[in-house]
């Protein structure tokens, strides 16, 4: 996959404030305020910085966390997982495989069949419903 690199200036035109300051500087939108915690929508999430298709509905589960949780992502290339201590804390950072987006956090505490929770701000995605 080739990587996609902008500088911030680009991402700040490009994107909406929002979008920016969560994918771009790793800020968390308010939980239970995204669009996508609730929707049932079957199809595609895609990264809304460059447009890689990263999580499938039917990895969508209710976690109750206030952000769409997934227990995989849609390929095992899509997403990556970095190593994050911000805010005296050790969890384990999801950014997007081509453009390094913040996605959210990973945890060991999702259902079977990986045990993992994908918990995804819904600014960072857009998605592509299944015809």
């Amino acid at each position: 996959m080739d990587k996609l690199e902008k500088t911030l200036e680009e991402w700040r035109e490009m994107l909406d404030p929002e979008q920016y300051n969560v994918c771009r500087l790793k800020a968390t939108e308010r939980p239970f305020s995204g669009k996508y915690n609730d929707t049932k929508t079957a199809g595609v999430y895609h990264c809304v910085c460059c447009g890689e298709a990263l999580f499938d509905s039917e990895t969508k589960f209710d976690s109750g966390c206030g952000w769409p949780s997934f227990y995989a992502p849609l390929e095992g290339s899509a997403v990556v997982e970095v190593r994050d201590i911000s805010h005296g804390m050790i969890r384990t950072e999801v950014v997007c495989a081509k453009c390094d987006a913040h996605l959210g956090h990973v945890f060991p505490d999702g259902p079977p069949p990986t045990g993992l929770r994908y918990c995804i701000n819904s600014v960072c995605l857009d998605l592509v419903p299944r015809q």
